[in-house]
């Protein structure tokens, strides 16, 4: 795909200066750029690359100052880091912009398939389903019995949907997630086996959600597990039967949340984070990295971190303590020792 300078200068309202018919087909980094590269400068720190690359345009921002004349076609616009982002998301959609039934796949007759979709090769679509208009299902997808999917959603390859859940309008799911597998239910027995407890509930994704590459979301045991909407999921990550994400809330990879567990809307929650089943956790929270969460967060908008987690403030404190300990107790043993050296001196 090409585009002149002068096409893409009116993609994001930009004002040339250079060559307006200089092509590229291709979009880089500014240091690592070549011909026929387009590429942008927002943070100063790169500026350095302005007067080397090889880009032949490069978005800036229009109130730059040059130190010396440039090789490149330039376009200035008020935000060189989104005027490129919308290059970006742009050049993304026509990547993906695919329609169409490849061969072979298996869709079930009571399957109601929208318009203007793409069903990628070896995909397999079960008994009334209904897929919305515009999504994007690519090969090797499974889709079980009565599932529901809305308009614009992109399920990439080989993600797995279980029978009788529902997605949205809007949303993406990468390969190799799983949607509604069965919770994590066993009943201990008298001889120490475990019963599996079926699971007959559902999953619900409502609208503007994007789930990452190899995420699980277990169906509930009745009932359903529900992911709000805008919610963002990050890869690896465990959502556990009955569990409910608020709107607009982002958890990074490998992260786990045990059944039951109600998270608040706008949380942020870092990578690694461990969260018990039956517990709340209040809209706003923000967990850090690697922390352990045992118990109920009932207040709005605070900080966590540590394991168990305590209010970050305070486990920062705690940190300080820790890094001195040995130094504490070098200091303890001297004055044992001069405390016992004055008792055997009496």
């Amino acid at each position: 795909m090409q585009f002149s300078a002068h096409q893409i200068a009116t993609l994001v309202n930009g004002s040339l200066e250079g060559n307006p018919d200089v092509m590229v087909e291709q979009l880089a980094k500014i240091e690592e750029a070549s011909t026929g590269s387009l590429s942008f400068l927002s943070n100063p720190k790169y500026e350095q690359y302005l007067y080397t690359t090889r880009a032949s345009v490069i978005i800036i921002n229009e109130d730059l100052k040059l130190d010396k004349p440039i090789a490149s076609t330039l376009i200035r616009v008020k935000n060189a880091y989104t005027a490129f982002s919308l290059l970006l998301e742009l050049y993304n959609k026509m990547r993906l912009d695919k329609t169409g039934i490849e061969e072979p796949v298996f869709i079930h007759p009571s399957a109601k398939i929208g318009k203007n979709v793409y069903i990628g090769a070896f995909a397999y679509i079960d008994k009334d389903v209904v897929i919305g208009d515009h999504a994007k299902i690519y090969p090797h997808v499974y889709i079980g019995d009565n599932v529901k999917i809305g308009d614009n959603t992109t399920l990439f390859a080989g993600v797995s949907v279980y029978f009788d859940c529902v997605i949205g309008s809007r949303v993406i799911i990468h390969s190799g997630t799983v949607v509604g597998s069965d919770g994590f239910g066993f009943a201990p027995q008298e001889d120490g086996t475990y019963n599996k407890i079926s699971q007959i509930g559902n999953v619900v994704i409502e609208d503007d959600v994007e789930i990452g590459a190899n995420t699980v979301i277990d169906r509930a045991t009745m009932g359903s597990t529900i992911i709000r909407k805008g919610v963002k999921l990050d890869n690896l990550i465990q959502i556990a039967h009955n569990v409910e994400i608020g709107k607009n809330t982002v958890i990074a990879a490998q992260s786990g949340i045990s059944g039951s567990t109600k998270v608040g809307e706008k949380a942020v929650i870092g990578g690694q984070v461990g969260i018990v089943g039956h517990i709340n956790i209040a809209s706003g929270s923000q967990i850090q990295a690697q922390s352990g969460v045992n118990r109920t967060i009932a207040e709005e908008g605070k900080k966590w971190s540590g394991s168990p987690a305590a209010p970050y403030n305070a486990q920062m404190r705690s940190q300080v303590v820790y890094s001195r300990l040995p130094e504490l107790e070098r200091r303890l043993e001297e004055l044992e020792q001069l405390l016992l050296t004055k008792e055997l001196s009496k």
